[in-house]
């Protein structure tokens, strides 16, 4: 059962709140809770409260006490899954079938941040003799950087959070976080398990500003040591270029991601692979399969293919055992992307399957032959069920296009002929090239890294710790006998 209320959960020992947010179910409209917001005043405060607890050194968690944390709030976590799967499915419209899929990476997620504790620490640091009267040794230990600031995203309302704010926890980072107005409660229920789990409610405050203006002015604070942030490349690069000197950051945004299909491709495995990656999450992710680069001889198969799986994928109630497609997240997306769909039709796409908005914020699965390359649906990300089909006869040519954006994060490539799958692989712009597998395939620990507009940094769970910790060298001079 969803609390009808969440209070705020900030330090200050503030409890009143000038103005609450209505958190709704994208599928029905129905109210799942209210939210709590915080005013200039609260914001300073928690600020404040962050600030201080970093600049006391002698109160910071060792590292046996953020991993105590750590696997006791992976153990509560596991007792209420299916709660959190409610919650994360009601707020967020992920298919209950995905949404459990979530909750068992965050747990997992959680449990990597204790393990990383476990094994990564400093180094020895190699120094080279100067003067035969004397030896140095040198080694370097790992130290908070300072207070986090977590700006996080919608699709993923409990995993994106284990990612930033799990990390800050074991980095040993006072964090204030931040989720998307529109999928709080995710956020306000691992942080509350976190603060069951020992976390003392100072070290990790969520705090939701009552407009934009305050929460921006909380990210670029000259007291904020770090800023995380996850969603669109326009608001993650704006928030970048106004940080406080000294501010390091991570952004994550999102990608147009190309999928090369080489004629040696088995569409066997070609095709479920594009119905998971395309459609999963109604494409509302990052990394989502968007462009389908098609060699000549395989096109027409494919396509048809492709457009009898869609047919089958079960688009509905994100908190129905059999949806595949749940809803976009608000009307508006929904509106959006039919116009794009529209939009690339009349400038003479071929639409074999979907295009269509449907009931309770859906749009039915849609596939697009051959749309023109300056197109929106072909040059920015839809981040909605669509994926664009295009035929190619000379490879060089498709990778060209496949490289033409300003985005570059992950990608795929089909093929069964090895050194043609490698060859791909060396020419693709991207951080990450799957082979014969879809674009949207995340393991928690991997390096995962948007380039050029696409983001900067490394995300990752392991990344992300080493990103909001210092190696803080020692130096030892000794005379020698």
């Amino acid at each position: 059962m969803i609390p009808s209320h969440y209070p705020l959960m900030l330090a200050t020992g503030s409890t009143s709140a000038e103005s609450r947010l209505d958190v709704v179910s994208p599928y029905s409209g129905d109210l799942l809770s209210r939210v709590d917001q915080a005013n200039a005043a609260q914001v300073e405060e928690a600020l404040a409260v962050a600030h201080k607890l970093f600049r006391n050194k002698k109160g910071w968690l060792n590292v046996a006490k953020r991993v105590g944390i750590l696997d006791k709030a992976a153990a509560l976590m596991e007792q209420r899954f299916d709660m959190l799967a409610e919650v994360a499915a009601s707020e967020g419209g992920k298919p209950l079938v995905d949404t459990r899929v979530e909750v068992h990476r965050a747990i997992d997620g959680v449990r990597l941040c204790a393990e990383t504790l476990r094994s990564e620490a400093g180094e020895v640091v190699p120094m080279t003799e100067l003067d035969p009267q004397f030896s140095r040794m040198a080694f370097t230990q790992r130290e908070p950087i300072g207070v986090v600031v977590a700006v996080s995203a919608f699709n993923h309302p409990l995993n994106l959070i284990v990612h930033q704010v799990g990390a800050a926890v074991a980095a040993g980072c006072p964090t204030l976080v931040k989720p998307a107005n529109i999928t709080p409660l995710s956020c306000l229920e691992f942080v509350s398990i976190l603060h069951e789990s020992g976390l003392p409610q100072e070290w990790c405050q969520v705090v939701l500003p009552v407009d934009r203006k305050l929460a921006t002015a909380m990210v670029v604070d000259g007291r904020v040591g770090f800023f995380s942030f996850i969603g669109s490349a326009a608001v993650g690069w704006s928030l970048r270029s106004q940080l406080a000197p000294g501010t390091r950051c991570a952004l994550e945004h999102g990608g147009v991601a190309p999928v090369i299909v080489d004629e040696s491709a088995s569409l066997d495995k070609l095709i479920p692979a594009i119905l998971k990656g395309g459609y999963y999450h109604a494409g509302q992710v990052c990394v989502s399969v968007q462009r389908l680069f098609v060699h000549a001889s395989l096109f027409d198969e494919t396509a048809e293919r492709l457009t009898a799986g869609i047919c089958e994928l079960k688009v509905g109630d994100s908190l129905s055992a059999d949806t595949e497609v749940g809803p976009l997240i608000k009307p508006a997306e929904v509106k959006r992307v039919d116009e794009w769909v529209e939009e690339a039709v009349a400038a003479g796409a071929h639409k074999p399957v979907g295009g269509g908005m449907l009931a309770n914020n859906c749009y039915s699965p849609t596939l697009l032959l051959n749309p023109p390359a300056d197109s929106r649906v072909s040059c920015e990300e839809i981040f909605g069920p669509v994926v664009c089909q295009y035929g190619y006869q000379n490879l060089d040519s498709a990778i060209e296009q496949a490289n033409s954006l300003p985005f570059a994060f992950q990608a795929a490539v089909f093929a069964q002929d090895l050194d043609r799958a490698v060859d791909i692989y060396h020419k693709l712009d991207a951080s990450a090239v799957m082979v014969n597998d879809h674009t949207a395939f995340r393991q928690d620990a991997m390096p995962f890294a948007g380039l050029r507009h696409s983001g900067y940094g490394v995300g990752g769970i392991p990344h992300t710790i080493q990103d909001m910790q210092i190696e803080k060298m020692m130096v030892i001079k000794a005379k020698r006998s």
